[in-house]
């Protein structure tokens, strides 16, 4: 069975200062479908938000994020326990920093843990540890922590949903005539370099994070899918179709 990653932003699953329910609702449907032809490991951001929920901080600080971050997390899990219930679906949280990943020790037992939990049907939800990972919430976000859970967990394919639906060859909010690139093969230097635009205020990232994780991909032969989180429609014909209607491909063979 191919293993993918999902990985869901701040963008998709919040709205008005708060967790999107109805987003939510129709992530956990089409995950809970997804696990019928795939391993499934989910990506999600969403804890910031969900902490603000609960106490108004300035998020611009960095003691109140983290402390955001620490109400919100068991509040975000809680509500994908009881979403997924309804599915059969038994979840797990994992949380990660970037160190995680450098350290060949730390590597395996993460490793052992996701083989572990998929073997025995369970669901892993990873997050960052921005409650304590300083230099987490420095140098990343989920897109690229997503990046390398996909690479290092031996997944075949990433799935970003977002409010970016596809990549564009120009801002489709500066022209008119932008075009979606339904496949990319490469991506130039200066698309990663360029500065980095969030659209959301819970949101850490923009298209050049999504490109940096593209980038990591495929200079590992393996293939990243963007497509919006808002209409689901394009990832399900993808995944569960095997057409590509709409979103992005990023693959150094194409297919």
């Amino acid at each position: 069975m191919k293993r993918i990653v999902i990985k869901v932003g701040s963008a998709v699953l919040t709205d008005q200062n708060r967790i999107a329910r109805e987003r939510m609702q129709n992530l956990v449907n089409l995950i809970a479908e997804l696990r019928k032809k795939y391993e499934v490991i989910l990506v999600s951001s969403g804890a910031v938000a969900a902490g603000y929920t609960e106490l108004k901080l300035d998020k611009k600080i960095l003691a109140n994020k983290q402390a955001l971050a620490a109400i919100g997390q068991p509040l975000l899990m809680n509500r994908y326990k009881k979403k997924f219930e309804q599915f059969g679906v038994l979840t797990s949280q994992i949380l990660v920093t970037a160190s995680n990943f450098k350290s060949p020790e730390q590597l395996k037992s993460a490793k052992d843990t996701i083989e572990t939990l998929l073997s025995n049907g369970v669901l892993p939800i990873i997050n960052e540890n921005d409650a304590t990972a300083i230099e987490e919430l420095v140098f990343g976000d989920n897109d690229q922590l997503s990046a390398y859970a996909t690479h290092y967990f031996e997944c075949e394919l990433l799935v970003i949903l977002s409010d970016i639906d596809a990549y564009y060859d120009k801002d489709p909010h500066a022209f008119e005539d932008a075009a979606v690139l339904k496949i990319v093969r490469e991506i130039e230097e200066s698309a990663l370099s360029a500065v980095v635009t969030p659209n959301n205020s819970f949101a850490t990232g923009g298209i050049v994070t999504k490109l940096k994780a593209a980038d990591f991909l495929l200079k590992r032969d393996k293939m990243m899918f963007l497509s919006s989180g808002f209409d689901l429609s394009d990832v399900k014909s993808f995944l569960l179709e095997d057409r590509h209607q709409g979103g992005t491909l990023f693959s150094s063979t194409g297919c």
